[in-house]
């Protein structure tokens, strides 16, 4: 078993242990490397000031992703190719982005820019072209205050892709592969004062480690545990990084169900949806930045337990399965009992959350999700909803809807669903079945909303529904 972390920055190799193992990998770049080119500003994932390219092995070659380095601790880049601004550099000059930035005037202080050029080379490393709409996309996690997004994009449109290395390019592969492979399968334990990290290879390494340590907290992503870290002072005693754990990587169709790996990305569920599921796909491009969908997983989403998690509410309307592998075996557990009480689990200290396995809709069915915020992207929900509905003859066959941020866990409305079974499709039926929505939640007033605006969507999101559904069924008997 080793006691180091094995990665790449920049094409140099790096092995760490001890203390650095528990810090951001913003902080180690910044401080133990003087790349300092990778700025920190609101080190929660949010401003992309951070950006940097993570390369991990994929069918045997390295992939490279935009992430937030300020949510990415070096427990998590066991076996990795960081790749800073710095490391973009074509032969000692700037790349095209670059060049472009500084010719289109594409910065004003500076300090945004290096994760605005991280993104782009992202962008562009596939050397295809890309229009202003595909640039807007790739820098929706990459907050400007002062310059002006205009001159960015025009940055972006200026770009020539043929004249860009990639990254394959500029950095051979074949020693980091190399390296990678051979340590990829030797699980690592870094221990520092009172602090562990085990970096296992396989589930069952992964819930034995649990099993001796009950406290141990669980990092894929970390999108949201390493906020905490970074913003509420969270050190946790024990973690076990699932990084390097075979499998589980998956989003593929079983048996007619959709089922997600543990440590499938939500980029992944992102592009699978976008063909195959578009409602979902709606949803998930709205549900972070490029960089924070790079990262996050859907298990993740559904371990953190937050009421306003945007992928429950379509979870529990469409009855998933959440399986759960422990010391003692496998078990599932429906989502609309998996949660107990406010980030309250059924869910044991020894237990990983392996797969979620959720029923596909069937073809008759209607499927709306719903979230509303302050902000279009990135921002946290201050309401979401999911509606499914069988319609046949203008009548209700079968109705599910579930309400986030309306109480201490996503909600059934198990009475509104009852009385829109078998109702007629009117605008009344679903105005009657809005006020009796507002009986079935307790929302709170926060920051995000108050309890009466919260109330008044309950409502709304109901009508909204019936309108659009109306909509596209007139249209479909039409053509």
């Amino acid at each position: 078993m080793r006691d180091y972390l094995l990665f790449y920055v920049n094409g140099k190799e790096q092995r760490v242990s001890g203390a650095e193992v528990f810090a951001p990998l913003s902080s180690y770049l910044r401080y133990g490397q003087s790349a300092t080119g990778t700025k920190v500003v609101c080190a929660e994932g949010d401003c992309g000031a951070c950006t940097v390219m993570i390369g991990r092995l994929s069918a045997g070659e390295l992939a490279y992703q935009p992430v937030n380095s300020c949510i990415q601790f070096l427990h998590q880049l066991d076996c990795s190719h960081i790749v800073t601004v710095e490391g973009l550099k074509d032969k000692q000059a700037l790349n095209p982005v670059q060049e472009a930035m500084v010719d289109n005037h594409g910065a004003q202080c500076g300090y945004c820019t290096p994760g605005i050029i991280v993104s782009l080379c992202s962008l562009f490393d596939c050397k295809q072209p890309a229009d202003a709409q595909d640039i807007k996309d790739a820098l929706t996690g990459n907050l400007c205050r002062c310059t002006g997004y205009e001159s960015i994009i025009t940055s972006g449109l200026a770009v020539d892709p043929a004249g860009i290395r990639s990254l394959k390019e500029l950095y051979p592969e074949r020693e980091m592969v190399a390296q990678f492979r051979s340590h990829i399968e030797q699980p690592a334990l870094i221990e520092h004062r009172e602090q562990s990290c085990f970096v296992p290879t396989s589930v069952k390494q992964a819930i034995e480690f649990k099993a001796k340590h009950p406290d141990t907290v669980t990092i894929s992503g970390g999108t949201d545990v390493c906020v905490n870290c970074n913003k509420r002072g969270l050190e946790p005693a024990a973690i076990v990084s699932l990084s390097n754990l075979s499998g589980l990587s998956e989003v593929q169709i079983e048996n007619g169900q959709l089922v997600v790996g543990g440590r499938a990305k939500l980029a992944t569920l992102e592009a699978w949806a976008r063909e195959e599921m578009p409602e979902l796909y709606k949803i998930m491009w709205l549900f972070g930045s490029p960089q924070i969908r790079n990262a996050g997983t859907l298990a993740g989403n559904v371990a953190n337990g937050s009421p306003i998690a945007d992928s429950l509410p379509w979870l529990f309307v469409m009855e998933a399965q959440v399986e759960l592998t422990g010391t003692s075996g496998i078990r599932l557990v429906n989502i609309n009992s998996f949660y107990k009480g406010y980030k309250q689990l059924d869910m044991k200290a020894d237990e990983l959350i392996t797969r979620i396995i959720i029923p596909l809709p069937e073809p008759q069915e209607t499927l709306r999700l719903f979230k509303v915020s302050k902000r279009q992207n990135l921002d946290i929900s201050a309401f979401t909803a999911a509606i499914r509905m069988t319609i046949a003859d203008n009548k209700i066959v079968k109705a599910a809807v579930a309400y986030g941020g309306v109480g201490p866990v996503v909600l059934r409305l198990p009475k509104t669903e009852d009385f829109l079974t078998g109702k007629e499709t009117t605008a009344a039926t679903f105005t009657e079945a809005g006020e009796l929505a507002r009986s079935e939640i307790t929302p709170i007033s926060d920051v995000r909303g108050s309890s009466d605006f919260r109330l008044q969507l309950a409502e709304n999101i109901l009508l909204k529904f019936y309108y659009e559904s109306a909509c596209e069924r007139e249209y479909a008997c039409q053509v």
